[in-house]
């Protein structure tokens, strides 16, 4: 409902802020896993790292851990963030589609 009293171009831009924030997060939360992992401390839990990743942060995400060779030999993440991503890509491109009226 709060959408259609909204333009496109703030929609667009609301969109880039989230996508910036959660990535950040996504960066961050991978970056302490590591670490903790390094130095046998508390863990960040799979599913939190996978959901954090299914909420916008799948490439900032995929490429922090390909950079710092974390989770790289889990096929969970190694095949599962990249299928993420293209379900979301596929999103992202039906929304716009529907934006510009292709359907």
């Amino acid at each position: 409902m709060i959408a259609f009293l909204i333009n496109h171009k703030t929609l667009c831009l609301i969109f880039i802020i989230y996508i910036f924030v959660i990535s950040l997060i996504s960066i961050i939360f991978t970056m302490y896993d590591k670490l903790a992992a390094k130095h046998h401390r508390y863990r960040v839990p799979e599913a939190t790292l996978m959901a954090l990743s299914a909420l916008g942060g799948s490439v900032a995400m995929y490429i922090t851990m390909r950079l710092i060779r974390h989770k790289t030999l889990h096929y969970k993440f190694m095949f599962g963030i990249p299928a993420i991503i293209v379900v979301q890509v596929a999103i992202i491109i039906l929304i716009v589609c529907k934006l510009n009226g292709v359907f």
